[in-house]
């Protein structure tokens, strides 16, 4: 039912269009923007190191665990022996201060929890606000009211305050990644819930979904196979912009100490430890801080790519790379698009 009107609204014309068209018409919007394309291909790299870390620390032949005290001056306080904080053949980013811990090690590895965290936040972030979302719509108006408020109230909590007292009061024997994806996925669902309810209150009016009603489909059938698929294009918008936030929230906690715990490497932990070393050993602090700056900036143009993409009417909020000097004229190309598809 649903996919009929999808396909008649989207031809415009006697003809109608495969629904299918919509992907396409998103990917060609995708690829009009540089700047999207680029902030990907830095992301799926990040990805790659992340996942090949045991490999390329294998082919440096170093563990980021692995102590190398002859590899600092103790006399000098712990400083890295040799240049460029003991860059090397055999330690390609030099070496901790005071461990003599091999740095590329910890940084490949550092990706993998600052990734890994966000993402699966970001997952149960989506999963909660969604269930919230839809049920509080399409629930009675008690129903709707409870989970509404319930939401306003995790929406105004401190994200950063919450975690830290929920961290601080959990043993050390609980896995501390496992502990911060939680933490982080079920203290900040309130956004996801919000745009969810709303998007949901929006879709129940239309025709399709009424016909639906009045045929005797059950609330989840319709929730499933009407509703579901139209929440996608602002859910993973939303979602897009919420990972580059909880590499942040991540970052921030392994700084504050109450985060990942060593020896498991992270970058928010790294900069916690290079804060007293900027000076005797500037690559210790540099290089964690540049990896988080470029994968934070990346996925925020990444983010914003997809939502200028799925929403072509929206301008983007970044002025870089986008493609697109005149909006209407975008507007056109995606219509005469429509009309070639149509009468093919």
């Amino acid at each position: 039912m649903s996919e009929a009107l999808v396909a008649v609204e989207a031809a415009g014309t006697d003809s109608t269009v495969p629904a299918a068209s919509g992907a396409r018409l998103f990917w060609r919007r995708l690829r009009a923007q540089r700047a999207a394309l680029v902030a990907a291909a830095v992301v799926a790299l990040l990805v790659l190191i992340a996942l090949a870390a045991p490999l390329l620390t294998a082919v440096e032949g170093q563990d980021p665990t692995t102590y190398h005290p002859s590899l600092i001056d103790s006399a000098r306080g712990g400083v890295p022996v040799g240049s460029f904080g003991g860059i090397g053949a055999h330690h390609w980013l030099g070496v901790e201060p005071q461990t003599g811990r091999d740095l590329f090690a910890r940084l490949v590895y550092g990706a993998r929890i600052s990734l890994g965290v966000a993402l699966a936040a970001t997952l149960i972030q989506v999963a909660v606000g969604v269930v919230v979302g839809v049920s509080a719509a399409l629930g009675n108006q008690w129903v709707d009211q409870v989970l509404s408020r319930i939401t306003d109230i995790i929406v105004a909590m401190p994200l950063m305050i919450m975690s830290l007292a929920l961290l601080a009061i959990v043993p050390p024997s609980f896995p501390r990644p496992v502990l911060v994806t939680l933490v982080i996925g079920l203290v900040a669902w309130g956004g996801v819930a919000k745009i969810v309810r709303a998007q949901t209150l929006s879709a129940k009016g239309l025709d399709y979904v009424s016909a639906a009603r009045l045929s005797g489909w059950k609330t989840r059938h319709i929730a499933r196979r009407e509703l579901l698929p139209g929440l996608a294009a602002p859910v993973i918008t939303y979602a897009a912009l919420l990972v580059p936030m909880n590499i942040s929230v991540e970052s921030a906690l392994s700084f504050l100490g109450v985060g990942v715990k060593p020896p498991t490497p992270s970058w928010g932990q790294m900069l916690t430890a290079a804060d007293v070393w900027y000076q005797a050993a500037p690559q210790y602090l540099l290089l964690p801080a540049g990896a988080l700056f470029v994968t934070v900036f990346a996925l925020t143009v990444l983010g914003d790519g997809v939502r200028t993409a799925l929403d072509p009417r929206a301008a983007s909020r970044l002025r870089v790379g986008t493609g697109r000097k005149k909006p209407a004229d975008g507007v056109r190309a995606d219509a005469a698009d429509k009309k070639k598809e149509a009468t093919a």
